[in-house]
């Protein structure tokens, strides 16, 4: 039987199922099958990106199932999000627009600014200096981008719109002008990375977390050998055989009870439904004293190539030696 995915609320009365299948960093060629496998088993909000390189894959995965008539389109919660080239205010409905063709849809759940600063706009996703290293930068406020992205809920492209990897000051920013508020912020949230002051800030604003990168992100591609994986940490695999789960479906269910959106990523039917076997078990309030107490300031998506961007989020953090 597909498993049954607790929903919860945005602000706006809008329902959003409380686990989804991320799909940054998925293999090319894998991705279409996943989201069906995924679909298969239960899942039915899916987050993705330009960035990612794989929305026509997604697209598909989700055409099959709609076309075989397992869901209809509006049994999904699909999010997406606007990449830092398009923040240009003239930039962002063309951008959609080409997120909703990769996709095949004609409509977002949700869509999101994926990350603050804005990049030299251009076809290249990652626009460089001469010397190679760094990213050329934009001097494009996210600020006057919001009032577009409102505009594409006002045109139903959208039917939500969020943030991802503001930090609180960014926030505030966008609070201050907003017509339409961000219904979440999608951030890394992990036992070494809780981001406290950021998570309660968001909670007294009604900004639903949304938590990447749950599982520490075992296989992302700037890993070094020695650094810590999250998953055989001695005390996630202390809980994981106390409760008769994985290391990976405790730390899932931990996002969940901190009451935190979360979007596990795979490409394995095995692990996508194994993800979404974290709803006949709860962790203690011990158990969630010791997870809490993994906190390393242990941020593994730093996007370090574009430090010296004055809205770069994690600049400051990185200055004070965290």
């Amino acid at each position: 039987m597909p498993a049954r995915i607790p929903h919860v609320f945005f602000k706006n009365g809008a329902s959003v199922p409380v686990l989804g299948l991320g799909t940054w960093n998925s293999p090319p060629g894998q991705v279409t099958q996943a989201v069906r496998d995924a679909i298969l088993v239960g899942y039915r909000h899916i987050d993705c990106a330009h960035v990612y390189e794989n929305e026509h894959e997604v697209g598909a995965g989700i055409a099959a199932k709609i076309d075989k008539g397992y869901v209809k389109r509006e049994d999904l919660f699909v999010t997406s999000k606007l990449w830092n080239t398009f923040h240009r205010p003239d930039l962002v409905q063309s951008a959609l627009k080409v997120t909703l063709r990769n996709l095949n849809l004609k409509y977002l759940d949700l869509y999101l600014i994926h990350w603050p600063q804005a990049y030299r706009e251009g076809d290249e996703l990652f626009p460089l200096r001469p010397d190679g290293k760094r990213v050329h930068f934009s001097d494009v406020d996210y600020v006057n981008t919001w009032p577009e992205m409102e505009r594409l809920v006002d045109a139903g492209l959208v039917r939500n719109i969020g943030l991802s990897n503001f930090n609180v000051k960014q926030v505030q920013r966008i609070l201050d002008v907003a017509r339409i508020a961000p219904v979440t912020n999608q951030i890394e949230c992990h036992p070494y990375l809780h981001q406290d002051e950021l998570r309660e800030f968001c909670n007294e604003q009604e900004i639903i977390i949304t938590a990447y990168s749950p599982l520490g992100s075992p296989a992302r591609p700037w890993a070094k050998q020695d650094d810590p994986i999250l998953m055989q940490d001695p005390m996630v695999k202390k809980l994981a055989k106390k409760h008769s789960k994985s290391p990976a479906q405790i730390l899932i269910r931990y996002q969940i009870q901190l009451g935190n959106l979360v979007i596990p990523k795979s490409v394995s039917k095995q692990r996508i439904a194994a993800n979404a076997d974290v709803f006949d078990f709860e962790l203690g309030v011990d158990d969630m004293i010791q997870l809490a107490a993994l906190e390393r300031s242990g941020r593994i998506c730093p996007e370090s190539f574009s430090f010296g961007h004055p809205h770069h989020p994690f600049e400051e953090e990185f200055r004070k030696g965290r």
